[in-house]
């Protein structure tokens, strides 16, 4: 079986990072804000402009590419998964990573190396935007994702394994399965309505 797994939100607590960089930011800046943990992007979190956005993951991104903790036992379920046979891609539009700029190659060497450091087994890692063309294109059997933008679009062709957050939890169809740990996930593909009793 081929599994896609995004990484930011499902690797790591995204969202616990842009509360916490993201509040320590505008405070310094002596910036008021709002915080709605049910919304996605930084700018929709603080109701900052677009600008803002970008001068906030300048100055804070990579320390989080570096650093950010893995969350709990997300690679002893990846390597359960892929002992038992599953081939894993990690398909992911990390900021940076999926457009011509001068932090491009900086921050795919960034995630390369992260996933390493952390022990994580895969057959390919892929930055890309469109995660439904990749997925078609590999023939990803089921995708573990967060965004409340990409699981609606690949829940439309293959199972969406969600892993829960404030700002997805009103996502539902029949392809979409919620999780809200990687054993959750891992009991999840593992059940019969997933791998077919695998």
């Amino acid at each position: 079986m081929k599994i896609g797994i995004d990484i930011d939100g499902i690797l790591t607590d995204e969202h616990r990072f842009i509360i916490d960089y993201g509040t320590k930011f505008l405070c310094e800046k002596n910036i008021n804000y709002p915080i709605h943990n049910d919304r996605y992007y930084y700018r929709d979190i603080f109701e900052v402009s677009e600008e803002e956005e970008i001068e906030f993951l300048k100055e804070n991104i990579f320390d989080y590419a570096n650093n950010a903790t893995i969350r709990p036992f997300a690679s002893e379920i990846i390597n359960k998964l892929h002992n038992e046979n599953n081939d894993i891609y990690f398909i992911t539009s990390r900021d940076f990573t999926t457009y011509e700029n001068d932090n491009k190659d900086k921050m795919q060497s960034a995630v390369k190396k992260w996933i390493n450091k952390n022990k994580i087994p895969y057959e390919d890692i892929i930055f890309a935007a469109d995660k439904v063309s990749v997925c078609k294109s590999l023939g990803i059997d089921i995708m573990i994702e967060d965004s409340p933008i990409n699981i609606p679009l690949i829940s439309e062709h293959i199972p969406v394994i969600c892993f829960n957050h404030p700002y997805n939890e009103k996502i539902n169809n029949k392809n979409i399965i919620r999780c809200y740990s990687w054993y959750d996930i891992y009991r999840t593909m593992h059940s019969e309505k997933i791998l077919g009793g695998k």
